[in-house]
């Protein structure tokens, strides 16, 4: 298995999505952040899986809720650049590619 990073931003996100689902249910929040968690530990243990999106980028998708976490496999990690909603404008993220 590949680690794994969040992108600082992609991290706020999935913090900010986990909170506003916590707020409707606390078991909600639970079962949005393991859907992450799950999707996110997929992607770094089989990071080829993922289907191919964007500018050389791939995802995976937390079961049961509509968004993509986007990522990159470099060398022998998985770094993360989004946890995009469905409905955002897609490749807003694109710019966090470059940063390391």
């Amino acid at each position: 298995m590949k680690s794994l990073r969040f992108h600082v931003a992609a991290r706020d996100e999935l913090i900010r999505e986990t909170q506003y689902y916590q707020a409707i249910s606390a078991a909600l929040g639970e079962r949005f952040a393991a859907a992450v968690e799950e999707a996110a530990r997929l992607a770094a243990e089989f990071p080829a899986m993922g289907a191919p999106h964007r500018f050389g980028t791939r995802r995976t998708f937390p079961k049961k809720f509509p968004f993509s976490l986007i990522y990159v496999e470099r060398g022998d990690e998985v770094y993360v650049l989004a946890l995009a909603p469905d409905r955002r404008k897609p490749g807003y993220w694109r710019a966090r590619g470059a940063e390391r």
